[in-house]
């Protein structure tokens, strides 16, 4: 079994920009990567530098990968669900859902979250398009559109309030009937934010992933240009860094080290939204850079002083 410098787990966009940074330095790098995650569910992202018109999460992950393959970094589709320190030398071993084994001396853990969101005809297709879950990210493409937040309890009317001065109109569909403060609901009710406890039945979309509004399970119809999801809730995929005793929050969300991103078990570094940050992509792709050039400090300090050359 092959040992490598370097396993990153996740192949999302956190994971391929440290692929790329790892595969310049020249070390032999592996990503293990399951194929899906919040980057292939969004189907446009808007804020991006160098992507005016917007680029699919699908399309930057594909450029990724083939600019990573370019400079050596190697591949395997696999889901990690497994890790522990080797007993006999310094590294990790970690064990693949297929059964495959593998083995590093560093590792990084990019392995991100997955939004809760149910699962109603015509909403995944729109995810990104004209659907959206981050405010910071996408708050400004409701401008002068009229909008409905579909959520959950205290979460989805706190998102209706941040978002309130974007839109002309807009209403917050309580999915899951869960309660709301009163305090909440007085400020919906303060900023003219329609409120409706109500499941949803299906989304209305126009064309490939045009949003038009909801079919509700009253019978009614809602109708509106642009659509939010906040139901809170979501998977923190850290359950590897559990079990390398990694500290977390409590929401699970793992902690590193600001500058180096490494966390408190040596050797691990992590990047992306499964760390403690704004989860933007922007922000992922600057922390695979940043894990990436301090794990390569790491391979230098492992290396005899003659074979380090590449400083």
């Amino acid at each position: 079994m092959q040992n490598w410098d370097c396993l990153i787990v996740g192949g999302g966009i956190a994971g391929l920009q440290a692929a790329i940074q790892l595969g310049r330095y020249e070390h032999r790098v592996l990503v293990v990567d399951a194929g899906y995650g919040r980057s292939t569910l969004c189907r446009m992202y808007h804020n991006l530098l160098g992507w005016p018109q917007g680029v699919s999460g699908e399309e930057l992950r594909r450029l990724g990968r083939m600019h990573a393959k370019s400079l050596g970094v190697e591949f395997a589709q696999d889901e990690v669900i497994g890790a522990s320190h080797k007993e006999e030398s310094q590294g990790f071993q970690l064990q693949g859902k297929t059964g495959t084994a593998y083995s590093a001396k560093t590792l990084l853990l990019a392995t991100g979250l997955l939004d809760r969101f149910p699962e109603l005809p015509g909403l995944r297709p729109c995810l990104g398009l004209t659907v959206y879950v981050c405010p910071d990210c996408d708050g400004y493409e409701l401008k002068g559109k009229t909008a409905i937040v579909l959520g959950s309890g205290d979460v989805g009317a706190a998102m209706a309030l941040t978002l309130k001065d974007w839109t002309i109109q807009l209403t917050y569909v309580n999915h899951e009937c869960k309660p709301v403060k009163r305090s909440l609901l007085a400020k919906l009710e303060a900023f003219g934010i329609g409120y409706m406890a109500e499941p949803a039945r299906e989304v209305i979309t126009e064309g490939d992933g045009k949003f038009r509004g909801l079919s509700m399970a009253s019978g009614s119809v809602l109708q509106a240009d642009r659509g939010f999801i906040a139901f809170g809730g979501n998977e923190v995929k850290s359950e590897l860094a559990r079990q390398l005793g990694i500290e977390r929050l409590e929401n699970r969300h793992i902690l590193a080290d600001p500058r180096s991103k490494q966390t408190n078990v040596p050797y691990v570094w992590t990047a992306g939204d499964v760390g403690v940050h704004a989860e933007q992509v922007t922000i992922a792709m600057g922390e695979g850079s940043q894990a990436a050039i301090w794990m390569h400090k790491a391979l230098m300090s492992m290396q005899p002083e003659a074979s380090q050359v590449n400083t």
